[in-house]
């Protein structure tokens, strides 16, 4: 199991920057933001300087390419996502569902659109993975077993977020195992309260808020889960001090959880 940080923690300073904190925090990894709009630490665009700063960082800090967050489900905008994820070896692309929650035909048009995009992930070689989220055609444990059934093309994941979980009104911890079989990657944060904000990003840090992560980390490894656990947390923007010190508290719980499991 490899624990990261997606780099929007650290959305106001350049990529090189951020994955040398990241490192220094402890992590194996990082999942590199592609966001428009939020944080686009690599420019899908324009990616040869980007992408020449992620391999820069990555050779001098260590650290793998564990995923790429897009969110949209963009056909145009994830062919250069997938186009960069195989030259730079980012193995999973993480976007989000598409649709409003409960209204009809919403959820079978994102199913729709993830399994085409999952086909042409395939060819790329890369898994698109796709996480329940509040508000959106899936957005808990029930709707994302239905892509799941509908999705067979191994090409497709899913990337298991338990704050949204949490916020859909389940036990992440419960949840977990429902899903196991196709979890490819995992966002995580802790939140307060039921949402539907995640809350602060202090508060988003993990074991800061009333999520059962040690109970989720259990699940992890009783399912025997080996893929990347990466930190998001978002919010406005972070001092760069204040941002190091959610990524440094985040690993020191992670990694506390798992050797306490006897996995790592």
């Amino acid at each position: 199991m490899k624990l990261g940080v997606n780099t929007v923690l650290f959305k106001p300073f350049p990529v090189y920057e951020a994955m040398r904190l990241i490192a220094l925090s402890g992590y194996d990894g990082v999942e590199l933001s592609a966001i428009k709009g939020m944080c686009e630490h690599l420019n899908l665009d324009d990616p040869a300087e980007s992408m020449a700063e992620i391999k820069r960082a990555q050779a001098d800090f260590g650290l793998e390419l564990l995923s790429m967050e897009v969110a949209s489900q963009d056909e145009e905008r994830l062919v250069k996502a997938f186009t960069a994820a195989k030259e730079l070896g980012v193995p999973v692309v993480n976007v989000g569902p598409t649709g409003k929650m409960n209204v009809e035909g919403d959820l079978e048009k994102n199913i729709a659109s993830l399994k085409k995009l999952a086909g042409i992930a395939g060819e790329y070689g890369v898994t698109l993975c796709c996480k329940a989220h509040v508000g959106a055609s899936m957005f808990d444990t029930d709707t994302t077993l239905a892509a799941m059934a509908a999705i067979p093309d191994q090409s497709f994941g899913i990337d298991m977020d338990p704050s949204h979980i949490h916020r859909a009104g389940e036990k992440p911890e419960e949840a977990l195992p429902k899903v196991i079989s196709r979890v490819r990657h995992i966002h995580i944060r802790d939140c307060k309260g039921p949402g539907p904000s995640p809350g602060a990003p202090r508060d988003q840090a993990c074991g800061k808020g009333d999520i059962n992560l040690q109970g989720y980390f259990k699940a992890m490894v009783d399912a025997g889960y080996k893929g990347p656990v990466v930190l998001e947390v978002i919010g406005p923007d972070q001092s760069i001090e204040a941002a190091t010190a959610i990524s440094a508290e985040s690993y020191g719980y992670m990694n506390a959880c798992l050797v306490a499991l006897g996995a790592r």
